[in-house]
């Protein structure tokens, strides 16, 4: 962490940020969920929450979930977890979930939406989405692998932002340095690493590429992660055969975007 920067100013408008709005829709219960996972009740109040997005598409996750489900609710849980020891953010141990034409959507400053190579988004709902980001939100995109996912995910990427490109995300970009100095992009596995060896999930889905999309002030507004599985690193951080490299690395990026997200 670059010691010239002050965590005073970042708490400070971190602090500006209000989060607290009642948890809508449905609730998951899970026989795998330890006390305090899984999605925050209605009444609980925090500047930061991790905040899933509910897309409709196709294709299913784990134990018979949705897709947007994946990872859920460990990889939030242990996420959060860093996000209080190495901020101070009160960020709450459960998180909440939003759809792409819910209202409540801009009342949160980040939002993360996995396996989006099996998102579908309608008309309404990109229109949505591009109102969200265009009036500050910031959204992160990971866990989706090679050329097929990745045509899948701009044909509704494109109806969120049809003129607007997808680029490199530079390394003089504030991301890189707003609380983590990050000087690597190493491609991050899932835990089948563990196993298997390689880094990529697809014959295509190698090297990672750490993408995203600007608005007219340069502002990052969409993070796209793209042949990586940060999602995993975070759920698998207490498995000790999925290397540690890979989970710090996941928790720097992720560290500076719900940072960058909550100051920029």
């Amino acid at each position: 962490m670059n010691s010239k920067r002050s965590v005073l100013v970042v708490f400070a408008l971190l602090a500006l940020v209000a989060t607290s709005v009642p948890l809508i829709g449905q609730r998951f219960r899970s026989r795998f969920m330890e006390p305090g996972m899984g999605f925050a009740d209605p009444d609980v109040r925090a500047e930061f929450f991790f905040t899933r997005l509910a897309y409709s598409g196709y294709g299913g996750g784990r134990r018979g979930r949705s897709s947007w489900t994946t990872d859920w609710p460990q990889a939030d849980y242990h996420f959060m977890q860093g996000v209080r020891r190495l901020t101070g953010i009160d960020a709450a141990e459960g998180g909440r979930f939003v759809q792409p034409v819910d209202d409540e959507i801009y009342e949160y400053p980040w939002i993360y939406a996995v396996e989006v190579g099996n998102w579908v988004l309608s008309d309404e709902e990109a229109a949505n989405m591009r109102e969200y980001l265009l009036r500050g939100g910031f959204l992160m995109v990971d866990d989706f692998h090679g050329g097929y996912e990745w045509s899948d995910f701009m044909e509704s990427m494109q109806k969120v932002f049809p003129d607007r490109p997808v680029v490199d995300i530079p390394e003089s970009d504030a991301l890189m340095t707003i609380v983590f100095d990050i000087d690597q992009k190493i491609q991050i596995p899932n835990v089948g690493y563990a196993q298997r060896g390689v880094t990529w999930e697809r014959e295509d889905g190698f090297p990672a590429h750490w993408r995203g999309i600007y608005d007219d002030e340069e502002r990052l507004i969409v993070a796209i992660n793209h042949n990586m599985d940060l999602g995993d690193a975070w759920e698998h951080a207490d498995y000790p055969l999925y290397p540690e490299r890979f989970t710090s690395l996941a928790y720097r990026f992720g560290v500076n975007y719900v940072v960058y997200a909550m100051t920029h």
